[in-house]
């Protein structure tokens, strides 16, 4: 950040007039401001608010505390990825399955062909078509003026409607892709062949014990993708226009506020550990055979 160009006492005094930008002006805002300190002592200060459970002081633009500010920007966030996330695995998990089941046949080519796209094309272009196409095919935009679903549910779905089906799209991708190979290298293991030979169906054996069997692995990329989640949203929040994290973290990192970039960029990575401390516990509900124990197995 320090490396980028650009000042953010440049930022803070644009349209003050040409006395603003006089160079005993921008001095004294940069001394005010502690951007004259060396780097350390600016880190140094930054930790130790941290420390203090300030989370980073205030921002150096518009002087308010950043604990305020992402009091106001996470649950924008938070709730455009449980949107996501819950939307995902009602529809990637049943089509992985369906996928697994009906290998090398058409639904299996048909579902393939829908999640390679999610895969490979940048949800940012596919965005900025949909808006494209939606000004200039249906006449119609989505709201500009975010509100919460406790204000205005009809508002809140029209704006977060095209930004939770693209990540839906991408993140469903991986999970369908994941889900059908992990059923599809248990089908052969002995259990399986087993239920085959007692007369089980075909769809219990597949939802009873291959879906079962395969949720290591399923769980594991939900919980990594959920992390990314939460930063795979920066530009679809700027483009959608909506106040979460991400369009705060680019807005901040635009403006050069450092200690704003800096907390916000702890609190995603905290998050995403969190996240997989959480997966790695749930391991062992899933599945009885991984066990945490420190105990040498028996020879």
């Amino acid at each position: 950040m320090r490396m980028l160009p650009g000042d953010v006492v440049i930022v803070i005094l644009s349209g003050k007039g040409e006395v603003a930008h006089s160079p005993e002006v921008r001095e004294a805002l940069r001394q005010e401001l502690g951007l004259n300190d060396p780097l350390p002592v600016q880190y140094g200060k930054w930790l130790w608010s941290m420390v203090r459970g300030e989370f980073g002081g205030e921002s150096l633009v518009d002087r308010q505390p950043i604990r305020t500010l992402v009091a106001r920007q996470l649950p924008v966030t938070l709730l455009l990825a449980c949107y996501t996330v819950a939307l995902s695995v009602i529809i990637s998990v049943p089509l992985g399955v369906l996928a697994a089941w009906r290998w090398n046949r058409r639904l299996d080519y048909l579902v393939r062909f829908v999640t390679i796209p999610g895969q490979a094309l940048p949800n940012f272009w596919i965005a900025l078509l949909i808006l494209l196409g939606l000004v200039y095919i249906f006449r119609w935009s989505p709201p500009i003026v975010y509100t919460h679903p406790w204000e205005d549910l009809w508002n809140h779905l029209q704006i977060v409607l095209w930004p939770v089906l693209l990540l839906a799209w991408e993140y469903s991708s991986h999970i369908v892709r994941v889900t059908r190979t992990s059923i599809l290298e248990v089908m052969h293991e002995d259990y399986i062949i087993t239920a085959r030979a007692k007369g089980l169906a075909e769809h219990r054996i597949v939802l009873r014990h291959a879906l079962r069997n395969a949720l290591v692995p399923i769980v594991t990329v939900l919980g990594l993708q959920l992390g990314g989640l939460l930063g795979g949203t920066l530009i679809l929040e700027s483009i959608f226009g909506l106040p979460g994290l991400g369009r705060g973290l680019v807005q901040a990192a635009l403006a050069r506020d450092y200690p704003m970039v800096q907390s916000l960029a702890t609190l995603l990575v905290f998050v995403t550990l969190s996240l997989n401390l959480i997966i790695d516990l749930v391991y062992g509900v899933i599945d009885p055979r991984i066990s945490f124990s420190t105990r040498s197995a028996p020879t």
